[in-house]
């Protein structure tokens, strides 16, 4: 692992290149929402409640905010069906599961990370 990161840590590297792609990352996927968000729809949570009863703490308006930016930026589709009631569903798009190896990354070291600081590892 160390060596893989090495070699892609080594240099030269173009830095102003990398900094931009770490930031349009981080402004599509970062904050403390987002990425609970794709992981419940991704656990299939199509509803907006269902989504926000899979996420403690979130609120009403911020699940609102977040869906609405999250679909402009591609990363999941929202599909009104004439019902009656009217149904909103909300399904990951095949862009936003090319972000999964990385997601499931993150939930590998956040589990490694969460061993360490308790001494537990």
């Amino acid at each position: 692992m160390k060596k893989e990161a090495e070699k892609v840590l080594s240099f030269p590297r173009k830095q102003a290149e990398e900094i931009q792609a770490l930031q349009d990352t981080i402004y599509v996927v970062g904050g403390k929402w987002r990425l609970p968000i794709i992981n419940s729809i991704c656990n299939g949570n199509k509803r907006f409640r269902d989504i926000q009863r899979s996420i403690p703490g979130i609120t009403t308006r911020m699940l609102s905010r977040e869906l609405k930016e999250m679909e402009l930026n591609k990363l999941i589709n929202r599909t009104v069906y004439a019902d009656t009631p009217v149904t909103v569903e909300y399904t990951s798009t095949d862009y936003c599961y090319s972000f999964g190896p990385i997601i499931l990354a993150m939930i590998d070291w956040g589990k490694k990370h969460r061993k360490k600081i308790t001494g537990k590892d």
